[in-house]
């Protein structure tokens, strides 16, 4: 494909499909606007890409801080003047059943896999008219064939694909085309990130097998994407089948944790869990102040305002420590990225946050 020099902006481009894409795109041509959680994965993109002859940006953000579509957009005009194609990809699963899981657990997969989306495309609307661009939405074959114990990504998966054909009739007669992708399984870090063994009953394709379908997509600027078709087909015929289909799906779909210490470790996390849900009445009175004094004069030295964390405290989202650090400080130090998580770890001790993971939270419930 020949490209005309399009700015695409690629969410969670530090591993995997985004990965892929941005590399991919880079080469036709494409200037590339990377966005992920980890700076130093995007500035070995950005090396890459340029080393090669490419243009690239970086965002180094967690998309679903409110603030990130915005500080994206910014960044690519200010790297390329124009935005042709915004690829929603980042992406993210839990292990656990769906029942089971708290309402912070699901809010942030809501966040992350569905509202992101939606507000990277409410932001570079505008722009993406100007161009007659387009939004690209990577899904995932748990759309149509929901799995057991991957908690609320397929709730939230189903949702993205809805949407997808929604703003597809929605914004045709303004000239933007709409995407959306079905990747099928990748041979990605998907599985081993939520700490559970990839399904050896199907072969996981390449991320750059998929990055070069989504190009085919952006170039034809087509409604539907299976990168992957025998593996699409699969997924529809399973969904046709209803209940025929779920004791093949259960027995041979159903994630298995990878290893005793994951084991562990989400049993820990639910314990943490169920003893945030008991305590809270009881934290609740706990003013913000009064919940960062303790750290008070650690947090005056390196300058951290309360005002940035109360901002950061949006329930239902995620904090990732390097991520909140990157956006405090820009490049912090070791004193300020301590400071940080002392203070977080004395939000979490007040209610406000929820472990979710090593150096990651959920924000449970917002300052008064």
């Amino acid at each position: 494909m020949a490209s005309d020099g399009r700015t695409l902006i690629v969410t969670g481009a530090s591993s995997g499909i985004g990965h892929a894409l941005a590399l991919a795109a880079a080469r036709e041509g494409h200037r590339v606007v990377g966005v992920a959680r980890r700076a130093a994965r995007l500035d070995a993109l950005a090396h890459s890409i340029r080393e090669s002859g490419g243009s690239c940006a970086t965002v180094a953000a967690d998309v679903t801080a409110r603030e990130t579509p915005a500080r994206v957009v910014e960044a690519a005009l200010r790297a390329f003047g124009r935005i042709d194609v915004v690829v929603n990809n980042a992406g993210r699963g839990t292990y656990g059943a769906l029942i089971d899981e708290s309402d912070a657990e699901i809010e942030a997969q809501w966040q992350l896999n569905f509202a992101a989306p939606l507000r990277f495309a409410r932001v570079a609307l505008p722009l993406l008219e100007a161009t007659r661009g387009q939004l690209v939405f990577v899904g995932s074959g748990s759309a149509r064939i929901p799995l057991p114990n991957y908690g609320a990504y397929a709730p939230a998966k189903a949702a993205l694909r809805a949407a997808a054909i929604q703003l597809r009739r929605e914004l045709r007669p303004r000239g933007i085309a709409v995407t959306y992708v079905d990747p099928g399984l990748v041979a990605t870090e998907f599985h081993s990130t939520i700490g559970i063994e990839r399904a050896n009953a199907i072969p996981p394709a390449a991320p750059e097998r998929v990055a070069r379908a989504i190009l085919r997509g952006i170039a034809r600027r087509a409604a539907v994407v299976h990168a992957v078709p025998w593996q699409s087909a699969g997924t529809v015929l399973g969904e046709s089948l209803g209940t025929l289909a779920d004791p093949i799906i259960v027995k041979t779909f159903t994630p298995k944790l990878s290893s005793p210490r994951c084991h562990a470790e989400r049993s820990e996390r639910s314990e943490r869990s169920r003893r945030t849900k008991d305590e809270a009445p009881a934290r609740n009175n706990e003013s913000f102040e009064k919940a960062l004094e303790p750290v008070a004069r650690r947090m005056e030295r390196v300058k951290l305002p309360p005002s940035f964390l109360r901002e950061a405290l949006v329930p239902g989202a995620r904090l990732e420590l390097n991520a909140l650090a990157m956006r405090w400080a820009g490049m912090p130090n070791k004193n300020e990225r301590a400071a940080l998580r002392e203070a977080l770890d004395a939000l979490e001790a007040a209610g406000y946050l929820e472990s979710a993971e090593e150096e990651t939270w959920n924000v449970i419930r917002a300052p008064v």
